[in-house]
């Protein structure tokens, strides 16, 4: 596939491929649809820069050998010696998983001598949960949260007649280690309700696009679809007319697309129906999909974001970040082997500074999916250059048992995904090293968030002087640590304009029923969640962090007003009171966001002009906005608190 004029190529141009298109190349092995799509590759690559697709048997420099014992083997070895490279694999995946590490190795891949090392990818499941709308929704639009034009798969209701777009997303997708994609908005509307009977022709024209590179495709699903497309009375999972109708209507599903990977829930959550109608648990919800789901291989995916929203403000006793704990804690073992619960990576939901959920390692007997938010709803909504690869890392990083990592208790990594049909796939161009990171460190929640980085800046900027990575990084590195400073400080969440989730609006959401509060007054800020005086959500942790957690004076400070309502004067571990914490952080957020700016302008001779201009438009409103953040943050708490900032600058 060559660059496209319709659509930047992404992390995958053509330049990429100059090494491996130079190259004499085999690739042998039985018959494999995968093994196919790797030998168009190299076949397309080679016509471009010179190089031979040769017959089995002839001399190559690069050799993928295809074993087939084993299909579902998503791994591959990779050695080179006696100057010939080689690609080992058992199944079609793990073949095209093989040469796109060649295609990131470039020129190293075919210098001296690789000793023989298997990759597999830690984690089964890396997946991408899309908010598509099959008709544009009236508040949601075509793409609820999403930042980057109209949907990639739908277009007037209908799956689009073109899906050669959606062919070079699946490609993209595999080139990072990507293998799932659910293709329509948790929140099912009518019309998305029907893709699981009469419009599953549509589902299986996109499944047919994204197969060639791997990528298998799930729908999301409604609980109450018995209702809605049946005709049945009740959706109660232990009613055998509903069973079954959930069992032939899945037997249909597979008709259609052989490969269909499952189901994607929002049960109780939000609005959706669920199995608390009828009395049942979450595990009858769950399980009852998931006896539809085992005969064909399938699987659920139960989303575990389910909490009282229409809460009292008044009521400090009633924690929403105690809610996806106290509900699911009690079912664990009670979930069918091919049912996931799928769990935020966070109690709140995808704040820019969060703890990592206790429910992460508190189910030892189920199996745990861990998402992640990749469209930046609550960080910068890809107007603002924000890469989130080290707030992901610290998350996978975190021991919730103080002994074993997050990103090893899970069985996959799932995410809501920043790509629609914007020309440059995530509306701001910088946006999308955060969907690469997502799909690098689902393959391996251990690697380095910078290396990766490292990786998409050479993927997408090919031969380019070092100067080009030097600003890159020096934009990208602490972006997230800059949005932080100039947005909602310590953990307190929020504070952002209700609804969309734009820009500053400290109250915005501190009388609303949905559970989202940082409780500031004329003495302090913070909501109280110790065990001793608060809510008890500290206590939902395992040791250590139970015990770090309760105290203020053991909390992290980018936590503590998450765990504790503090007054105005409480100094942190850095040495300064909270008040002057935040005036300072606000002040240097927005300097930091000036910087970057000014590095970007420097690289306009390093950049082709429209991916420049895009970025530079980005960086002015990303300024602005840090700006008004600033101002209102700032002057909001120097009328709550009356404490004047230390260093006398103007607060608006």
């Amino acid at each position: 596939m060559t660059d496209s004029g319709n659509f930047d190529a992404a992390w995958l141009p053509d330049a990429a491929f100059r090494a491996v298109g130079a190259r004499r190349s085999l690739v042998r092995g039985g018959p494999d649809p995968l093994k196919d799509t790797v030998r168009a590759e190299l076949v397309g690559v080679c016509a471009r820069f010179g190089g031979e697709v040769v017959r089995d048997g002839d001399a190559a420099e690069l050799v993928l050998d295809l074993t087939g014992e084993d299909s579902s083997d998503e791994g591959y070895t990779l050695e080179r010696r006696d100057g010939v490279t080689t690609v080992t694999a058992s199944g079609g995946r793990g073949l095209l998983y093989g040469l796109f590490h060649v295609v990131r190795l470039g020129e190293g891949a075919f210098a001296g001598d690789l000793a023989s090392r298997t990759h597999r990818p830690a984690l089964a499941t890396r997946m991408l949960d899309h908010w598509d709308n099959v008709a544009v929704h009236p508040v949601m639009g075509q793409v609820e949260r999403g930042y980057a034009g109209g949907s990639l798969f739908w277009a007037d209701g209908v799956a689009r007649g073109d899906l050669a777009r959606v062919r070079a997303y699946g490609r993209l997708l595999a080139a990072c280690g990507i293998n799932a994609v659910a293709v329509n908005n948790v929140n099912v509307h009518a019309t998305e309700a029907r893709l699981l009977t009469d419009r599953i022709g549509d589902v299986a024209a996109i499944a047919g696009a994204l197969r060639p590179y791997g990528v298998r495709t799930h729908l999301s699903v409604s609980f109450a679809a018995p209702i809605l497309l049946g005709g049945l009375p009740t959706a109660d999972p232990l009613d055998p007319a509903v069973r079954a109708w959930w069992a032939a209507t899945t037997a249909r599903v597979y008709e259609a697309v052989p490969d269909f990977g499952g189901y994607v829930v929002k049960a109780d959550s939000e609005g959706q129906p669920g199995p608390f109608a009828y009395g049942r648990s979450h595990a009858d919800g769950a399980n009852m999909l998931a006896a539809a789901l085992e005969p064909h291989g399938g699987t659920v995916h139960w989303r575990a974001f389910v909490y009282d929203h229409r809460q009292d403000w008044r009521d400090r006793s009633t924690d929403r970040a105690r809610a996806a704990y106290d509900h699911f804690t009690p079912l664990d073992g009670e979930f069918a082997d091919n049912a996931v619960l799928q769990v935020k990576h966070g109690p709140m939901d995808f704040q820019v500074r969060e703890p990592v959920s206790p429910l992460i390692g508190a189910m030892p007997d189920t199996r745990l999916a861990v998402e992640l938010q990749v469209t930046q709803e609550y960080t910068g909504q890809q107007k603002h250059a924000c890469w989130l690869g080290p707030m992901w890392s610290e998350v996978l990083r975190f021991r919730p048992d103080g002994e074993v990592p997050a990103g090893r208790l899970a069985d996959g990594l799932v995410a809501v995904p920043n790509a629609g049909d914007d020309r440059f796939w995530t509306g701001h161009p910088l946006a999308q090293a955060n969907l690469y990171t997502f799909g690098r460190l689902a393959w391996d929640p251990a690697a380095d968030p910078r290396s990766v980085l490292d990786e998409w800046i050479a993927l997408t900027h090919p031969g380019s002087p070092g100067r080009l990575a030097e600003g890159l990084h020096a934009v990208l590195d602490g972006s997230w640590g800059t949005y932080e400073k100039y947005t909602a400080p310590l953990g307190v969440g929020f504070m952002v304009q209700p609804g969309h989730h734009y820009g500053p609006s400290v109250d915005g959401y501190e009388y609303s029923p949905w559970g989202t509060y940082h409780f500031a007054d004329r003495d302090g800020v913070g909501v109280d969640r110790s065990v001793a005086t608060g809510t008890g959500y500290a206590g939902q942790y395992a040791e250590p962090w139970a015990k770090l957690y309760e105290s203020p004076g053991t909390c992290p400070d980018e936590l503590l007003l998450f765990f504790h309502h503090v007054p105005y004067g409480h100094v942190l571990h850095s040495g300064k009171t909270v008040i002057q914490h935040i005036y300072d952080t606000h002040f240097e957020g927005v300097e930091e966001a000036e910087e970057a700016r000014r590095v970007w302008a420097g690289l306009a001779n390093l950049v082709e002009p429209e991916r420049h201009a895009r970025v530079a438009e980005r960086f002015e409103e990303q300024l602005r906005s840090a700006r008004e953040w600033r101002d209102q943050i700032n002057s909001y708490f120097l009328r709550k608190s009356g404490v004047p900032d230390a260093h006398g600058r103007t607060i608006h």
